[in-house]
């Protein structure tokens, strides 16, 4: 928001936050994590991932959930930069991307959910 735009309330100040608030488009990365996140299967995924290293079928037994439904969620959270692969013959690995936003996101989790993690500290 630029400082020449006249704001319909005047408190006689501007603050710096409006005038260096970047433009809508350049939140789309931030959003695009939110929206993978704001699926409850996709999030408790995402945090059992946290914890450690599963395959597909494991993943989707655990969830009580298809192979093909969990494949679809890991490849969404993959894709969104907060799952990692690792491939073992034919057999690939999922866990949490090694991130500052994916562990940011694992405490952020945990908190919002009142839940102990191993690490009980903040990354």
């Amino acid at each position: 928001m630029s400082s020449d735009i006249s704001l319909p309330h005047q408190h006689g100040h501007i603050d710096k936050a409006f005038s260096s608030l970047p433009q809508t488009t350049n939140f789309e990365q931030v959003a695009n994590v939110f929206k993978q996140l704001s699926d409850p299967v996709r999030c408790r995924i995402f945090l059992l991932l946290c914890h450690s290293e599963e395959c597909v079928i494991n993943i989707a037994a655990f969830m009580n959930m298809s192979s093909p439904a969990v494949a679809h969620h890991l490849r969404l959270l993959k894709y969104s930069g907060l799952v990692q692969t690792r491939r073992e013959g034919k057999e690939v690995f999922y866990r949490a991307a090694d991130s500052d936003l994916a562990q940011e996101l694992h405490y952020i989790i945990e908190k919002v959910m009142n839940l102990s993690c191993c690490n009980d500290a903040k990354p």
